[in-house]
Parts: C-alpha cells; structure tokens; sequence
C-alpha cells in the first residue's frame, strides 16, 4: 500500500509527517535543525529517500541540508554559491545602484529524473544548479545577466527567486518567477532566458502596467500532462496561460479576494485548480476571518469555497507561497500549512479538511512524496 511523507519547513526547524494512503492518522517527527528557519524542504521524484532542505540563520548564515534517508539523519551539502562573474547591480525601491547580494535560499527544485541534479533560486535573485547532490553549485548567470536585470527591484520579501518548474515534456525548458520581476521561461536549459509577462496587468504598482518586467508575480503551477498550460497567482490576480507563458489572461472570476500566495493543481485533473484568497496586501489574512480554500474544475472563472473542516470565525493566519501543496494518490490529496502552525489535509481533493497538526513554528513550506 502507497504511503505519504509530507516535508514541512518552518521558522524554527523542519518537521517531517507521515501517513498510510488512507492519511488519517499521522506521525510527526522534528524538528530538525530547531531554531533555524527552514524555508524550503523538496524530495527527490528520481530518489524516494533523498530530501534537501534550506536552512537559514542570520548568525550562520545559508546551509544546505540532504538526507539520503527519508529524512531520519542529515548532512550538510556543499554551501558554496560562487556567482559566474561580478555580480553587479540592481535597482533599489527608490530606484538607485544597489549591490546584488547572496541572502538566502528560497526554493529547492529536484529534478524529476536525476537523483543528482537540484536546482536552487536564491535572494538576490539569482539561479543555481547542482549535478552532484548539492555538493557544488554552478550558477546559471543568463538570468541575472539578462538585460532587464539591473531593473528589477525587490517586493515586500525581498528580491527572491521562488519558483522554479521544469518541463516534463522538454528537458530544456525552464521556468523561474521572481519577486517583483515577473515570469521568464529558459528554452535552452537556462543559457538564455525571455519574460513571459505579456498580460500581466500591474497597474498601480508599475507607472507602465504593460512593461517588460516588474510584475510582482508570487507563484506559478503547472501540470505535467499539459506543460503549456501555466497557472499564476500574482499580486492581485489570478492568471492563465495557453501558449507556455506568451500570454496571460485573467480567471480570478467569482473570488472574494484576487490577492494570494499559493496556487495548485489536481495532481490527475488539469483543469482543477486551488488557491487561498487573502484580504490584501496590506492585511495578510483571509476574508471575514474564515480559512476557506477554493476549488476551481473549470480551470479558472468559477470558483468553490472549501470550508468543510476549516475555522470559520476569528481566523488570521497566512499562506505562503510554497505551502500548499498536492499528492498522486487518488483520490488527490491537498495540503497547506499556515503562519499560525497549523498543517490541513485533505485526502478527498478538497471536499473535507482535517489538521495533521496545529501547533508548530510558522509554515513557510509544505511538499509532498508519494511513496510505493
């Protein structure tokens, strides 16, 4: 029988949760490396028991952890981001020379068919890649060095590079977003890179809401089975596009809120898709007080409230954008974890909600291994 190992980073350590298929009753296990913040925890889809974690300090710094273990020891990988060349310049809010600089590690992407291979998105923003298992890091310096570069400027959490989707279908298509610079797709396995912002209206927040770059973009999804097919949750707004990320169009539809972090879809159903309204950019918490994930079948425009086990009263937590998530079993499962600790399945695709646990460190990350 399949069982799930749901991988939790947090801002005091990393947790570890698992659960037969029928994910009712869970083990918890962590924290790991407690006291650290734990942006990202990822496992390897070619290697059941290989998981990386980035760890972070401002005393110590940025460690890269991995278990070759499903996560019962660790060790630190190799912690050398050298950048290819001078790092250079970009822009700060009041539009001056600001030094590019290493902060920390936001997002950790395995890839899906090499145990060896990882890929890493960092503040400053900036691409990384290991073929050794994190032992050594090479960036991939034609994101940076792209000309809009010295352009972008940080959003409220800084200038991070937070998602990374590689295609399933094609090997050297990569997708990366960054906060506030926008979407750029690499179609050469990251030696050049294009935006992919066309409709990505941000008016209020750029004087030209058509321009190039300077989208706050806060996370994007994709299907494997329909790896032209992108998802977006931007800052005010959810998005689609058909054509590999050429064009956008609108589908926030009937929501009670277009602002967001997450965003998700059906692990076996491309057109079902799930986000996590919040109030707004200044008021990071749901609408009304009440956690309500919504559901769309239609691929955007019309949407479901799913409250089935969630509170809905005096409710002010958060979801970040890596903390949502989605298993392979079927039916699918969902998770999400929150800025108050709490981390909710649900194994019937949305419809009921229970908490695996209520009281850890703020969720930064939630991710999921299917496991034979």
């Amino acid at each position: 029988m399949s069982s799930v190992r749901v991988l939790v980073g947090t801002r005091k350590g990393a947790f570890v949760l698992t659960a037969d298929a029928a994910r009712k009753h869970w083990e918890v296990a962590g924290p790991h490396f407690g006291g650290w913040e734990v942006f990202h925890v990822k496992g390897s889809p070619a290697d059941p028991n290989r998981i990386y974690a980035a760890q972070h300090t401002d005393w110590f710094g940025q460690v890269i952890q991995r278990s070759d273990d499903g996560g019962r020891t660790w060790n630190p990988a190799g912690n050398e981001f050298a950048y290819e060349g001078d790092p250079g310049t970009h822009l700060w809010y009041d539009g001056t020379p600001h030094p590019w600089e290493f902060k920390r590690v936001w997002h950790l992407e395995p890839s899906p068919s090499d145990p060896g291979t990882v890929y890493a998105g960092v503040e400053d923003a900036a691409l990384f890649r290991s073929t050794d298992a994190g032992r050594s890091w090479q960036e991939m310096s034609g994101l940076r060095r792209h000309p809009t570069g010295p352009a972008w400027q940080p959003g409220a959490g800084g200038l991070c590079l937070h998602t990374i989707i590689l295609d399933p279908r094609d090997p050297a298509r990569i997708y990366t977003a960054i906060s506030a610079a926008g979407a750029f797709r690499s179609d050469d396995s990251g030696a050049t890179w294009k935006p992919v912002n066309r409709g990505l209206n941000s008016e209020g927040i750029l004087p030209d809401p058509e321009a190039e770059v300077g989208h706050c973009v806060h996370r994007i999804a994709m299907h494997p089975a329909r790896p032209d097919v992108l998802f977006m949750q931007k800052h005010w707004d959810v998005m689609r596009s058909d054509d590999a990320g050429e064009s956008w169009r609108e589908i926030s539809g009937n929501l009670p809120s277009d602002f967001g972090f997450p965003i998700e879809v059906h692990a076996h159903e491309p057109e079902t898709v799930y986000v996590v309204p919040i109030k707004s950019d200044s008021q990071h918490y749901p609408p009304d007080g009440r956690l309500r994930v919504y559901r769309s079948r239609t691929g955007g425009g019309n949407w479901e409230a799913l409250t089935d086990g969630l509170p809905q009263r005096d409710c002010y937590v958060n979801i970040l954008r890596d903390a949502m998530t989605v298993d392979s079993l079927d039916p699918c499962g969902v998770y999400f974890g929150t800025t108050g600790g709490q981390v909710y399945v649900s194994a019937d695709a949305g419809d009921r909600w229970m908490p695996i646990v209520r009281d850890l460190p703020a969720v930064f990350s939630v991710e999921v291994q299917t496991l034979p």
